[in-house]
């Protein structure tokens, strides 16, 4: 079961920082864009790492705070519930 939640976090993350790569490059093209809320499921998901690359490779959102702050606060929350989580089913 670890194996499968280590690649859907792969897979996911890499999702996300694609997306912030598209999403910078339809903006630098003025084309239609993923939705932010769209973003922020992505992290919220799993992908947070991948969104944080992605913000700071491609500097992609890096001024909006609803990113610049939220992607890391909802990193922490998952890296908390992931050590809780593990916690109660293994030691």
């Amino acid at each position: 079961m670890i194996k499968y939640f280590i690649i859907y976090l792969v897979v996911i993350n890499l999702i996300a920082f694609l997306a912030m790569y598209i999403d910078k490059r339809k903006a630098k093209y003025g084309k239609w864009r993923i939705p932010e809320q769209t973003l922020l499921v992505l992290a919220i998901i799993g992908g947070s790492i991948g969104a944080i690359a992605g913000m700071y490779t491609f500097r992609h959102k890096t001024k909006k705070l609803r990113f610049s702050i939220g992607f890391p606060v909802i990193l922490v929350l998952q890296i908390i519930l992931i050590i809780s989580i593990w916690n109660d089913f293994f030691v």
